[in-house]
């Protein structure tokens, strides 16, 4: 393992992707569990691509026009699916906190998706983000020399990218929910911020169906 790898791998984790707009989302308008959730289930999503990358399916993917192509419109479906959940939850829960500091007797029940929901989109988020198969299948084995052992070098390496996903994430999501209290103070930022993480979903989506386009 090449300090190369490691400064590279870190880079490109730390890079914002969906990945990271959808853990600072749940970080920033649902708090520290989900945020950790959300890191969790994103990193999860990596691991199918490392399988992939080991027993060859990744290969057989990028040699298959047709399977890309389904793989990224099956990501960009997902995307606007996810847009369209964030602009309608317009954080319910930040809201009526405000409200309940304002008047006391009004009652509160936060507007947090399930632990489930977060799981499942996070998981399904990165499992058919077409850019995590190119990162396992075009740069992960410029770091594993062939011959012996280089099924489990790559498994090494892949943890680790999977680990510092891991760590950046949750880093990410955990800061983004210090700024919890700012939202509460002024409920017209919650609503403000959902529609803009909606909006980066929509214009990464258009971004991959230009690419298809092109292609």
């Amino acid at each position: 393992m090449t300090p190369t790898f490691l400064l590279t791998t870190l880079v490109l984790v730390a890079t914002p992707g969906t990945g990271v707009v959808y853990t600072l989302s749940a970080g920033l308008l649902h708090g520290r569990r989900a945020a950790v959730t959300a890191a969790a289930a994103c990193t999860a999503g990596i691991v199918p691509h490392l399988l992939a990358s080991i027993t060859g399916l990744a290969a057989l993917l990028h040699a298959s026009a047709a399977a890309y192509a389904l793989l990224t419109w099956a990501g960009i479906a997902y995307l606007l699916l996810l847009a369209v959940q964030t602009w309608s939850d317009p954080g319910d829960g930040l809201v009526r906190a405000a409200r309940t500091r304002q008047d006391a007797t009004t009652p509160t029940t936060p507007s947090t998706p399930t632990t489930s929901r977060v799981l499942r989109d996070g998981v399904v988020l990165n499992l058919l983000n077409p850019k995590v198969t190119l990162f396992f299948f075009a740069f992960l084995p410029q770091f594993v020399p062939a011959g012996p052992g280089s099924t489990g070098r790559m498994a090494l390496l892949g943890a680790v990218f999977a680990l510092l996903t891991l760590v950046v994430f949750t880093a990410y999501g955990l800061a983004a929910s210090a700024l919890r209290p700012l939202l509460a103070r002024r409920p017209q930022l919650a609503g403000l911020a959902n529609r803009a993480f909606a909006a980066t979903y929509v214009l990464v989506a258009a971004a991959l169906v230009l690419e298809q386009a092109a292609s």
